[in-house]
């Protein structure tokens, strides 16, 4: 008998309606996919990279612990292999998240790039086709804030965004409760600069899979402005406009971090700070639905580095129409401020008072946040609704 691997059976998924509706299970509960506009229930729990205080990120296997901890969604990054797949990596550069540094027959891949203006060093997904990234492995990205993490290196793939999408349709389904996808584009004017833009692809799989328009539990978010604006053209599905620390220092090339990397390649002096503005709020929602900013535009810490007072940022936001959801909430002491710090407070890896961290910010108002551990995220949000 032919048998079809699982590699094979997701592309021809994302290729063609036809085929999914058949091989890949059709669309067997579209009102659990599309379930209209009072989805997601607030405040909303997003699995960042998946489960990744617990798994090594942007896997199955992280993906599927965030659902089964309770994530209302889960955020999968995407960037393109070389045939044109779309593939679940917070970067393009992959030496940092997978064995590809330690497999010899790739070694001539190393190279150097230069990603939103700054030089970068390594093994780069568009290098590489779908069937070559398979033979790769996953590793934990920060071993040493996370080290029982690392026992889970070498067990799993790169996955397929048509593979978290088959996820999330079998979790939904059994679960008989709305998952959403949070996909991310990642590098958008760099792809298109090489002839692989993201939004058609991600736009066109999506629709293939099921998802409808601005009732889809969907959130497609970006960094950059003109690729969300490009999408909005494509679809109505909701779009989130992430913003960055307006702090960021420049990088030691000079390069700016603290703009979008479009408005620097178009020589805009518009920042990251521009768009926090009650100005830039209202621009903001002419395009998108709702916005992500770095955890510190709602409640900046203060100079002993805890947590100061919100700022206007949820009431600005919501007075122009958007949701604010925000990003990222993490269980361990060195992203915690230090009152929020517990046990060995010296220990890259100790866990701290999360579930506190978390309830400042939905005290703030926010309609959703960003967490490597959903399961504490869950938590917090039990303990507000009470």
């Amino acid at each position: 008998m032919y048998h079809v691997s699982r590699t094979t059976l997701s592309l021809m998924c994302a290729a063609s309606a036809a085929v999914m509706m058949t091989a890949c299970g059709g669309d067997p509960a579209p009102e659990l996919q599309n379930p209209g506009a009072s989805w997601p229930q607030q405040p909303a729990v997003t699995g960042h990279r998946g489960a990744s205080a617990l798994r090594p990120e942007h896997t199955l296997a992280s993906y599927k612990k965030a659902i089964e901890d309770g994530a209302d969604i889960v955020e999968p990054d995407l960037v393109a292999t070389k045939d044109g797949v779309l593939v679940a990596r917070h970067e393009n550069e992959i030496s940092g998240t997978t064995n590809v540094s330690a497999l010899p027959q790739f070694a001539g891949r190393k190279a150097t790039k230069t990603i939103d203006g700054i030089p970068v060093t390594g093994w780069f997904t568009e290098d590489f086709t779908l069937a070559e990234l398979k033979i790769l492995r996953a590793k934990e990205r920060i071993p040493a804030n996370r080290p029982a993490n690392a026992a889970f290196d070498g067990q799993f793939e790169v996955p397929t965004l048509q593979e978290v999408i088959d996820l999330v349709k079998q979790e939904t389904q059994a679960r008989k409760k709305t998952i959403g996808i949070y996909p991310e584009t990642k590098h958008p004017t760099y792809f298109k600069s090489i002839g692989l833009p993201l939004e058609k692809r991600l736009v066109d799989q999506l629709v293939a899979n099921g998802y409808r328009g601005k009732d889809a539990a969907v959130y497609l978010q970006s960094f950059e402005v003109a690729n969300l604006k490009e999408l909005r053209k494509l679809t109505d599905m909701r779009i989130v406009q992430l913003i960055d620390n307006p702090a960021n220092p420049p990088a030691p090339n000079g390069a700016p971090r603290n703009a979008p990397y479009d408005f620097v390649a178009a020589g805009s002096k518009s920042t990251y700070k521009d768009l926090t503005t009650p100005a830039g709020l209202k621009e903001i929602a002419t395009y998108a639905d709702a916005v992500s900013p770095y955890k510190e535009v709602i409640i900046a810490r203060t100079a002993a580095n805890e947590l100061g007072k919100p700022t206007s940022f949820v009431a600005d936001a919501h007075a122009a129409g958007l949701k604010v959801h925000t990003w990222t909430l993490r269980p361990e002491n060195p992203f915690l401020p230090p009152s929020m710090r517990r046990g060995d407070v010296a220990s890259p890896s100790e866990r701290g008072d999360a579930v506190a961290e978390i309830m400042a910010y939905l005290n703030a108002g926010i309609d959703g946040f960003f967490t490597d551990d959903p399961a504490v995220g869950r938590a917090a949000v039990t303990q507000f609704k009470k």
